[in-house]
């Protein structure tokens, strides 16, 4: 004769020791059957822009010795923006450390010809980093990521003003 506990138990031991083995194999399929494609970290697109600011920045230093000290500033900032991009891209979406990062170095720049056209030039390239920065901010739904974008905006618009 059975004990009344176990009659009222619709699950045996064993049917629940199933389902909670079977439970990761189920996530599995269905997170690798999902039909939403894997879209690009909308952090990418600034974290290109800074390396390539940056690289735009340090030609106009070597190449006009009245702008190297803000555009040395300005290829250090960007630099450092761009590495701290890349930590946040990598810390949301690991990585395997022997693939090469997410984000790749930018081509060395040409600096422009005269000062005024080579400050122009970063002055450009800050205030779109700027304003594609704050824009994102909204948009983007993590508070930490929010932060880090919108303090990368408000650092080009400071290095705008050291740029004069």
């Amino acid at each position: 004769m059975e004990s009344p506990s176990r009659a009222r138990s619709v699950l045996g031991r064993r049917s629940v020791l199933r389902l909670i083995a079977a439970t990761p194999v189920v996530a599995a399929l269905t997170t690798a059957c999902s039909t939403a494609p894997d879209e690009p970290d909308e952090l990418l697109a600034l974290a290109n822009a800074a390396k390539s600011d940056a690289q735009l920045a340090r030609a106009v230093a070597q190449a006009h010795a009245e702008l190297a000290d803000a555009a040395n500033e300005i290829a250090t900032a960007r630099s450092t923006h761009a590495d701290a991009l890349q930590q946040e891209i990598d810390r949301v979406n690991p990585r395997d450390p022997e693939d090469p990062p997410s984000v790749p170095e930018a081509p060395p720049q040409q600096a422009p010809g005269s000062a005024s056209a080579a400050s122009k030039a970063l002055a450009d390239a800050l205030a779109g980093a700027r304003d594609r920065a704050a824009a994102l901010v909204p948009a983007v739904p993590d508070r930490y990521r929010a932060g880090l974008v919108g303090s990368i905006s408000a650092s080009c618009a400071s290095l705008l003003e050291v740029l004069g």
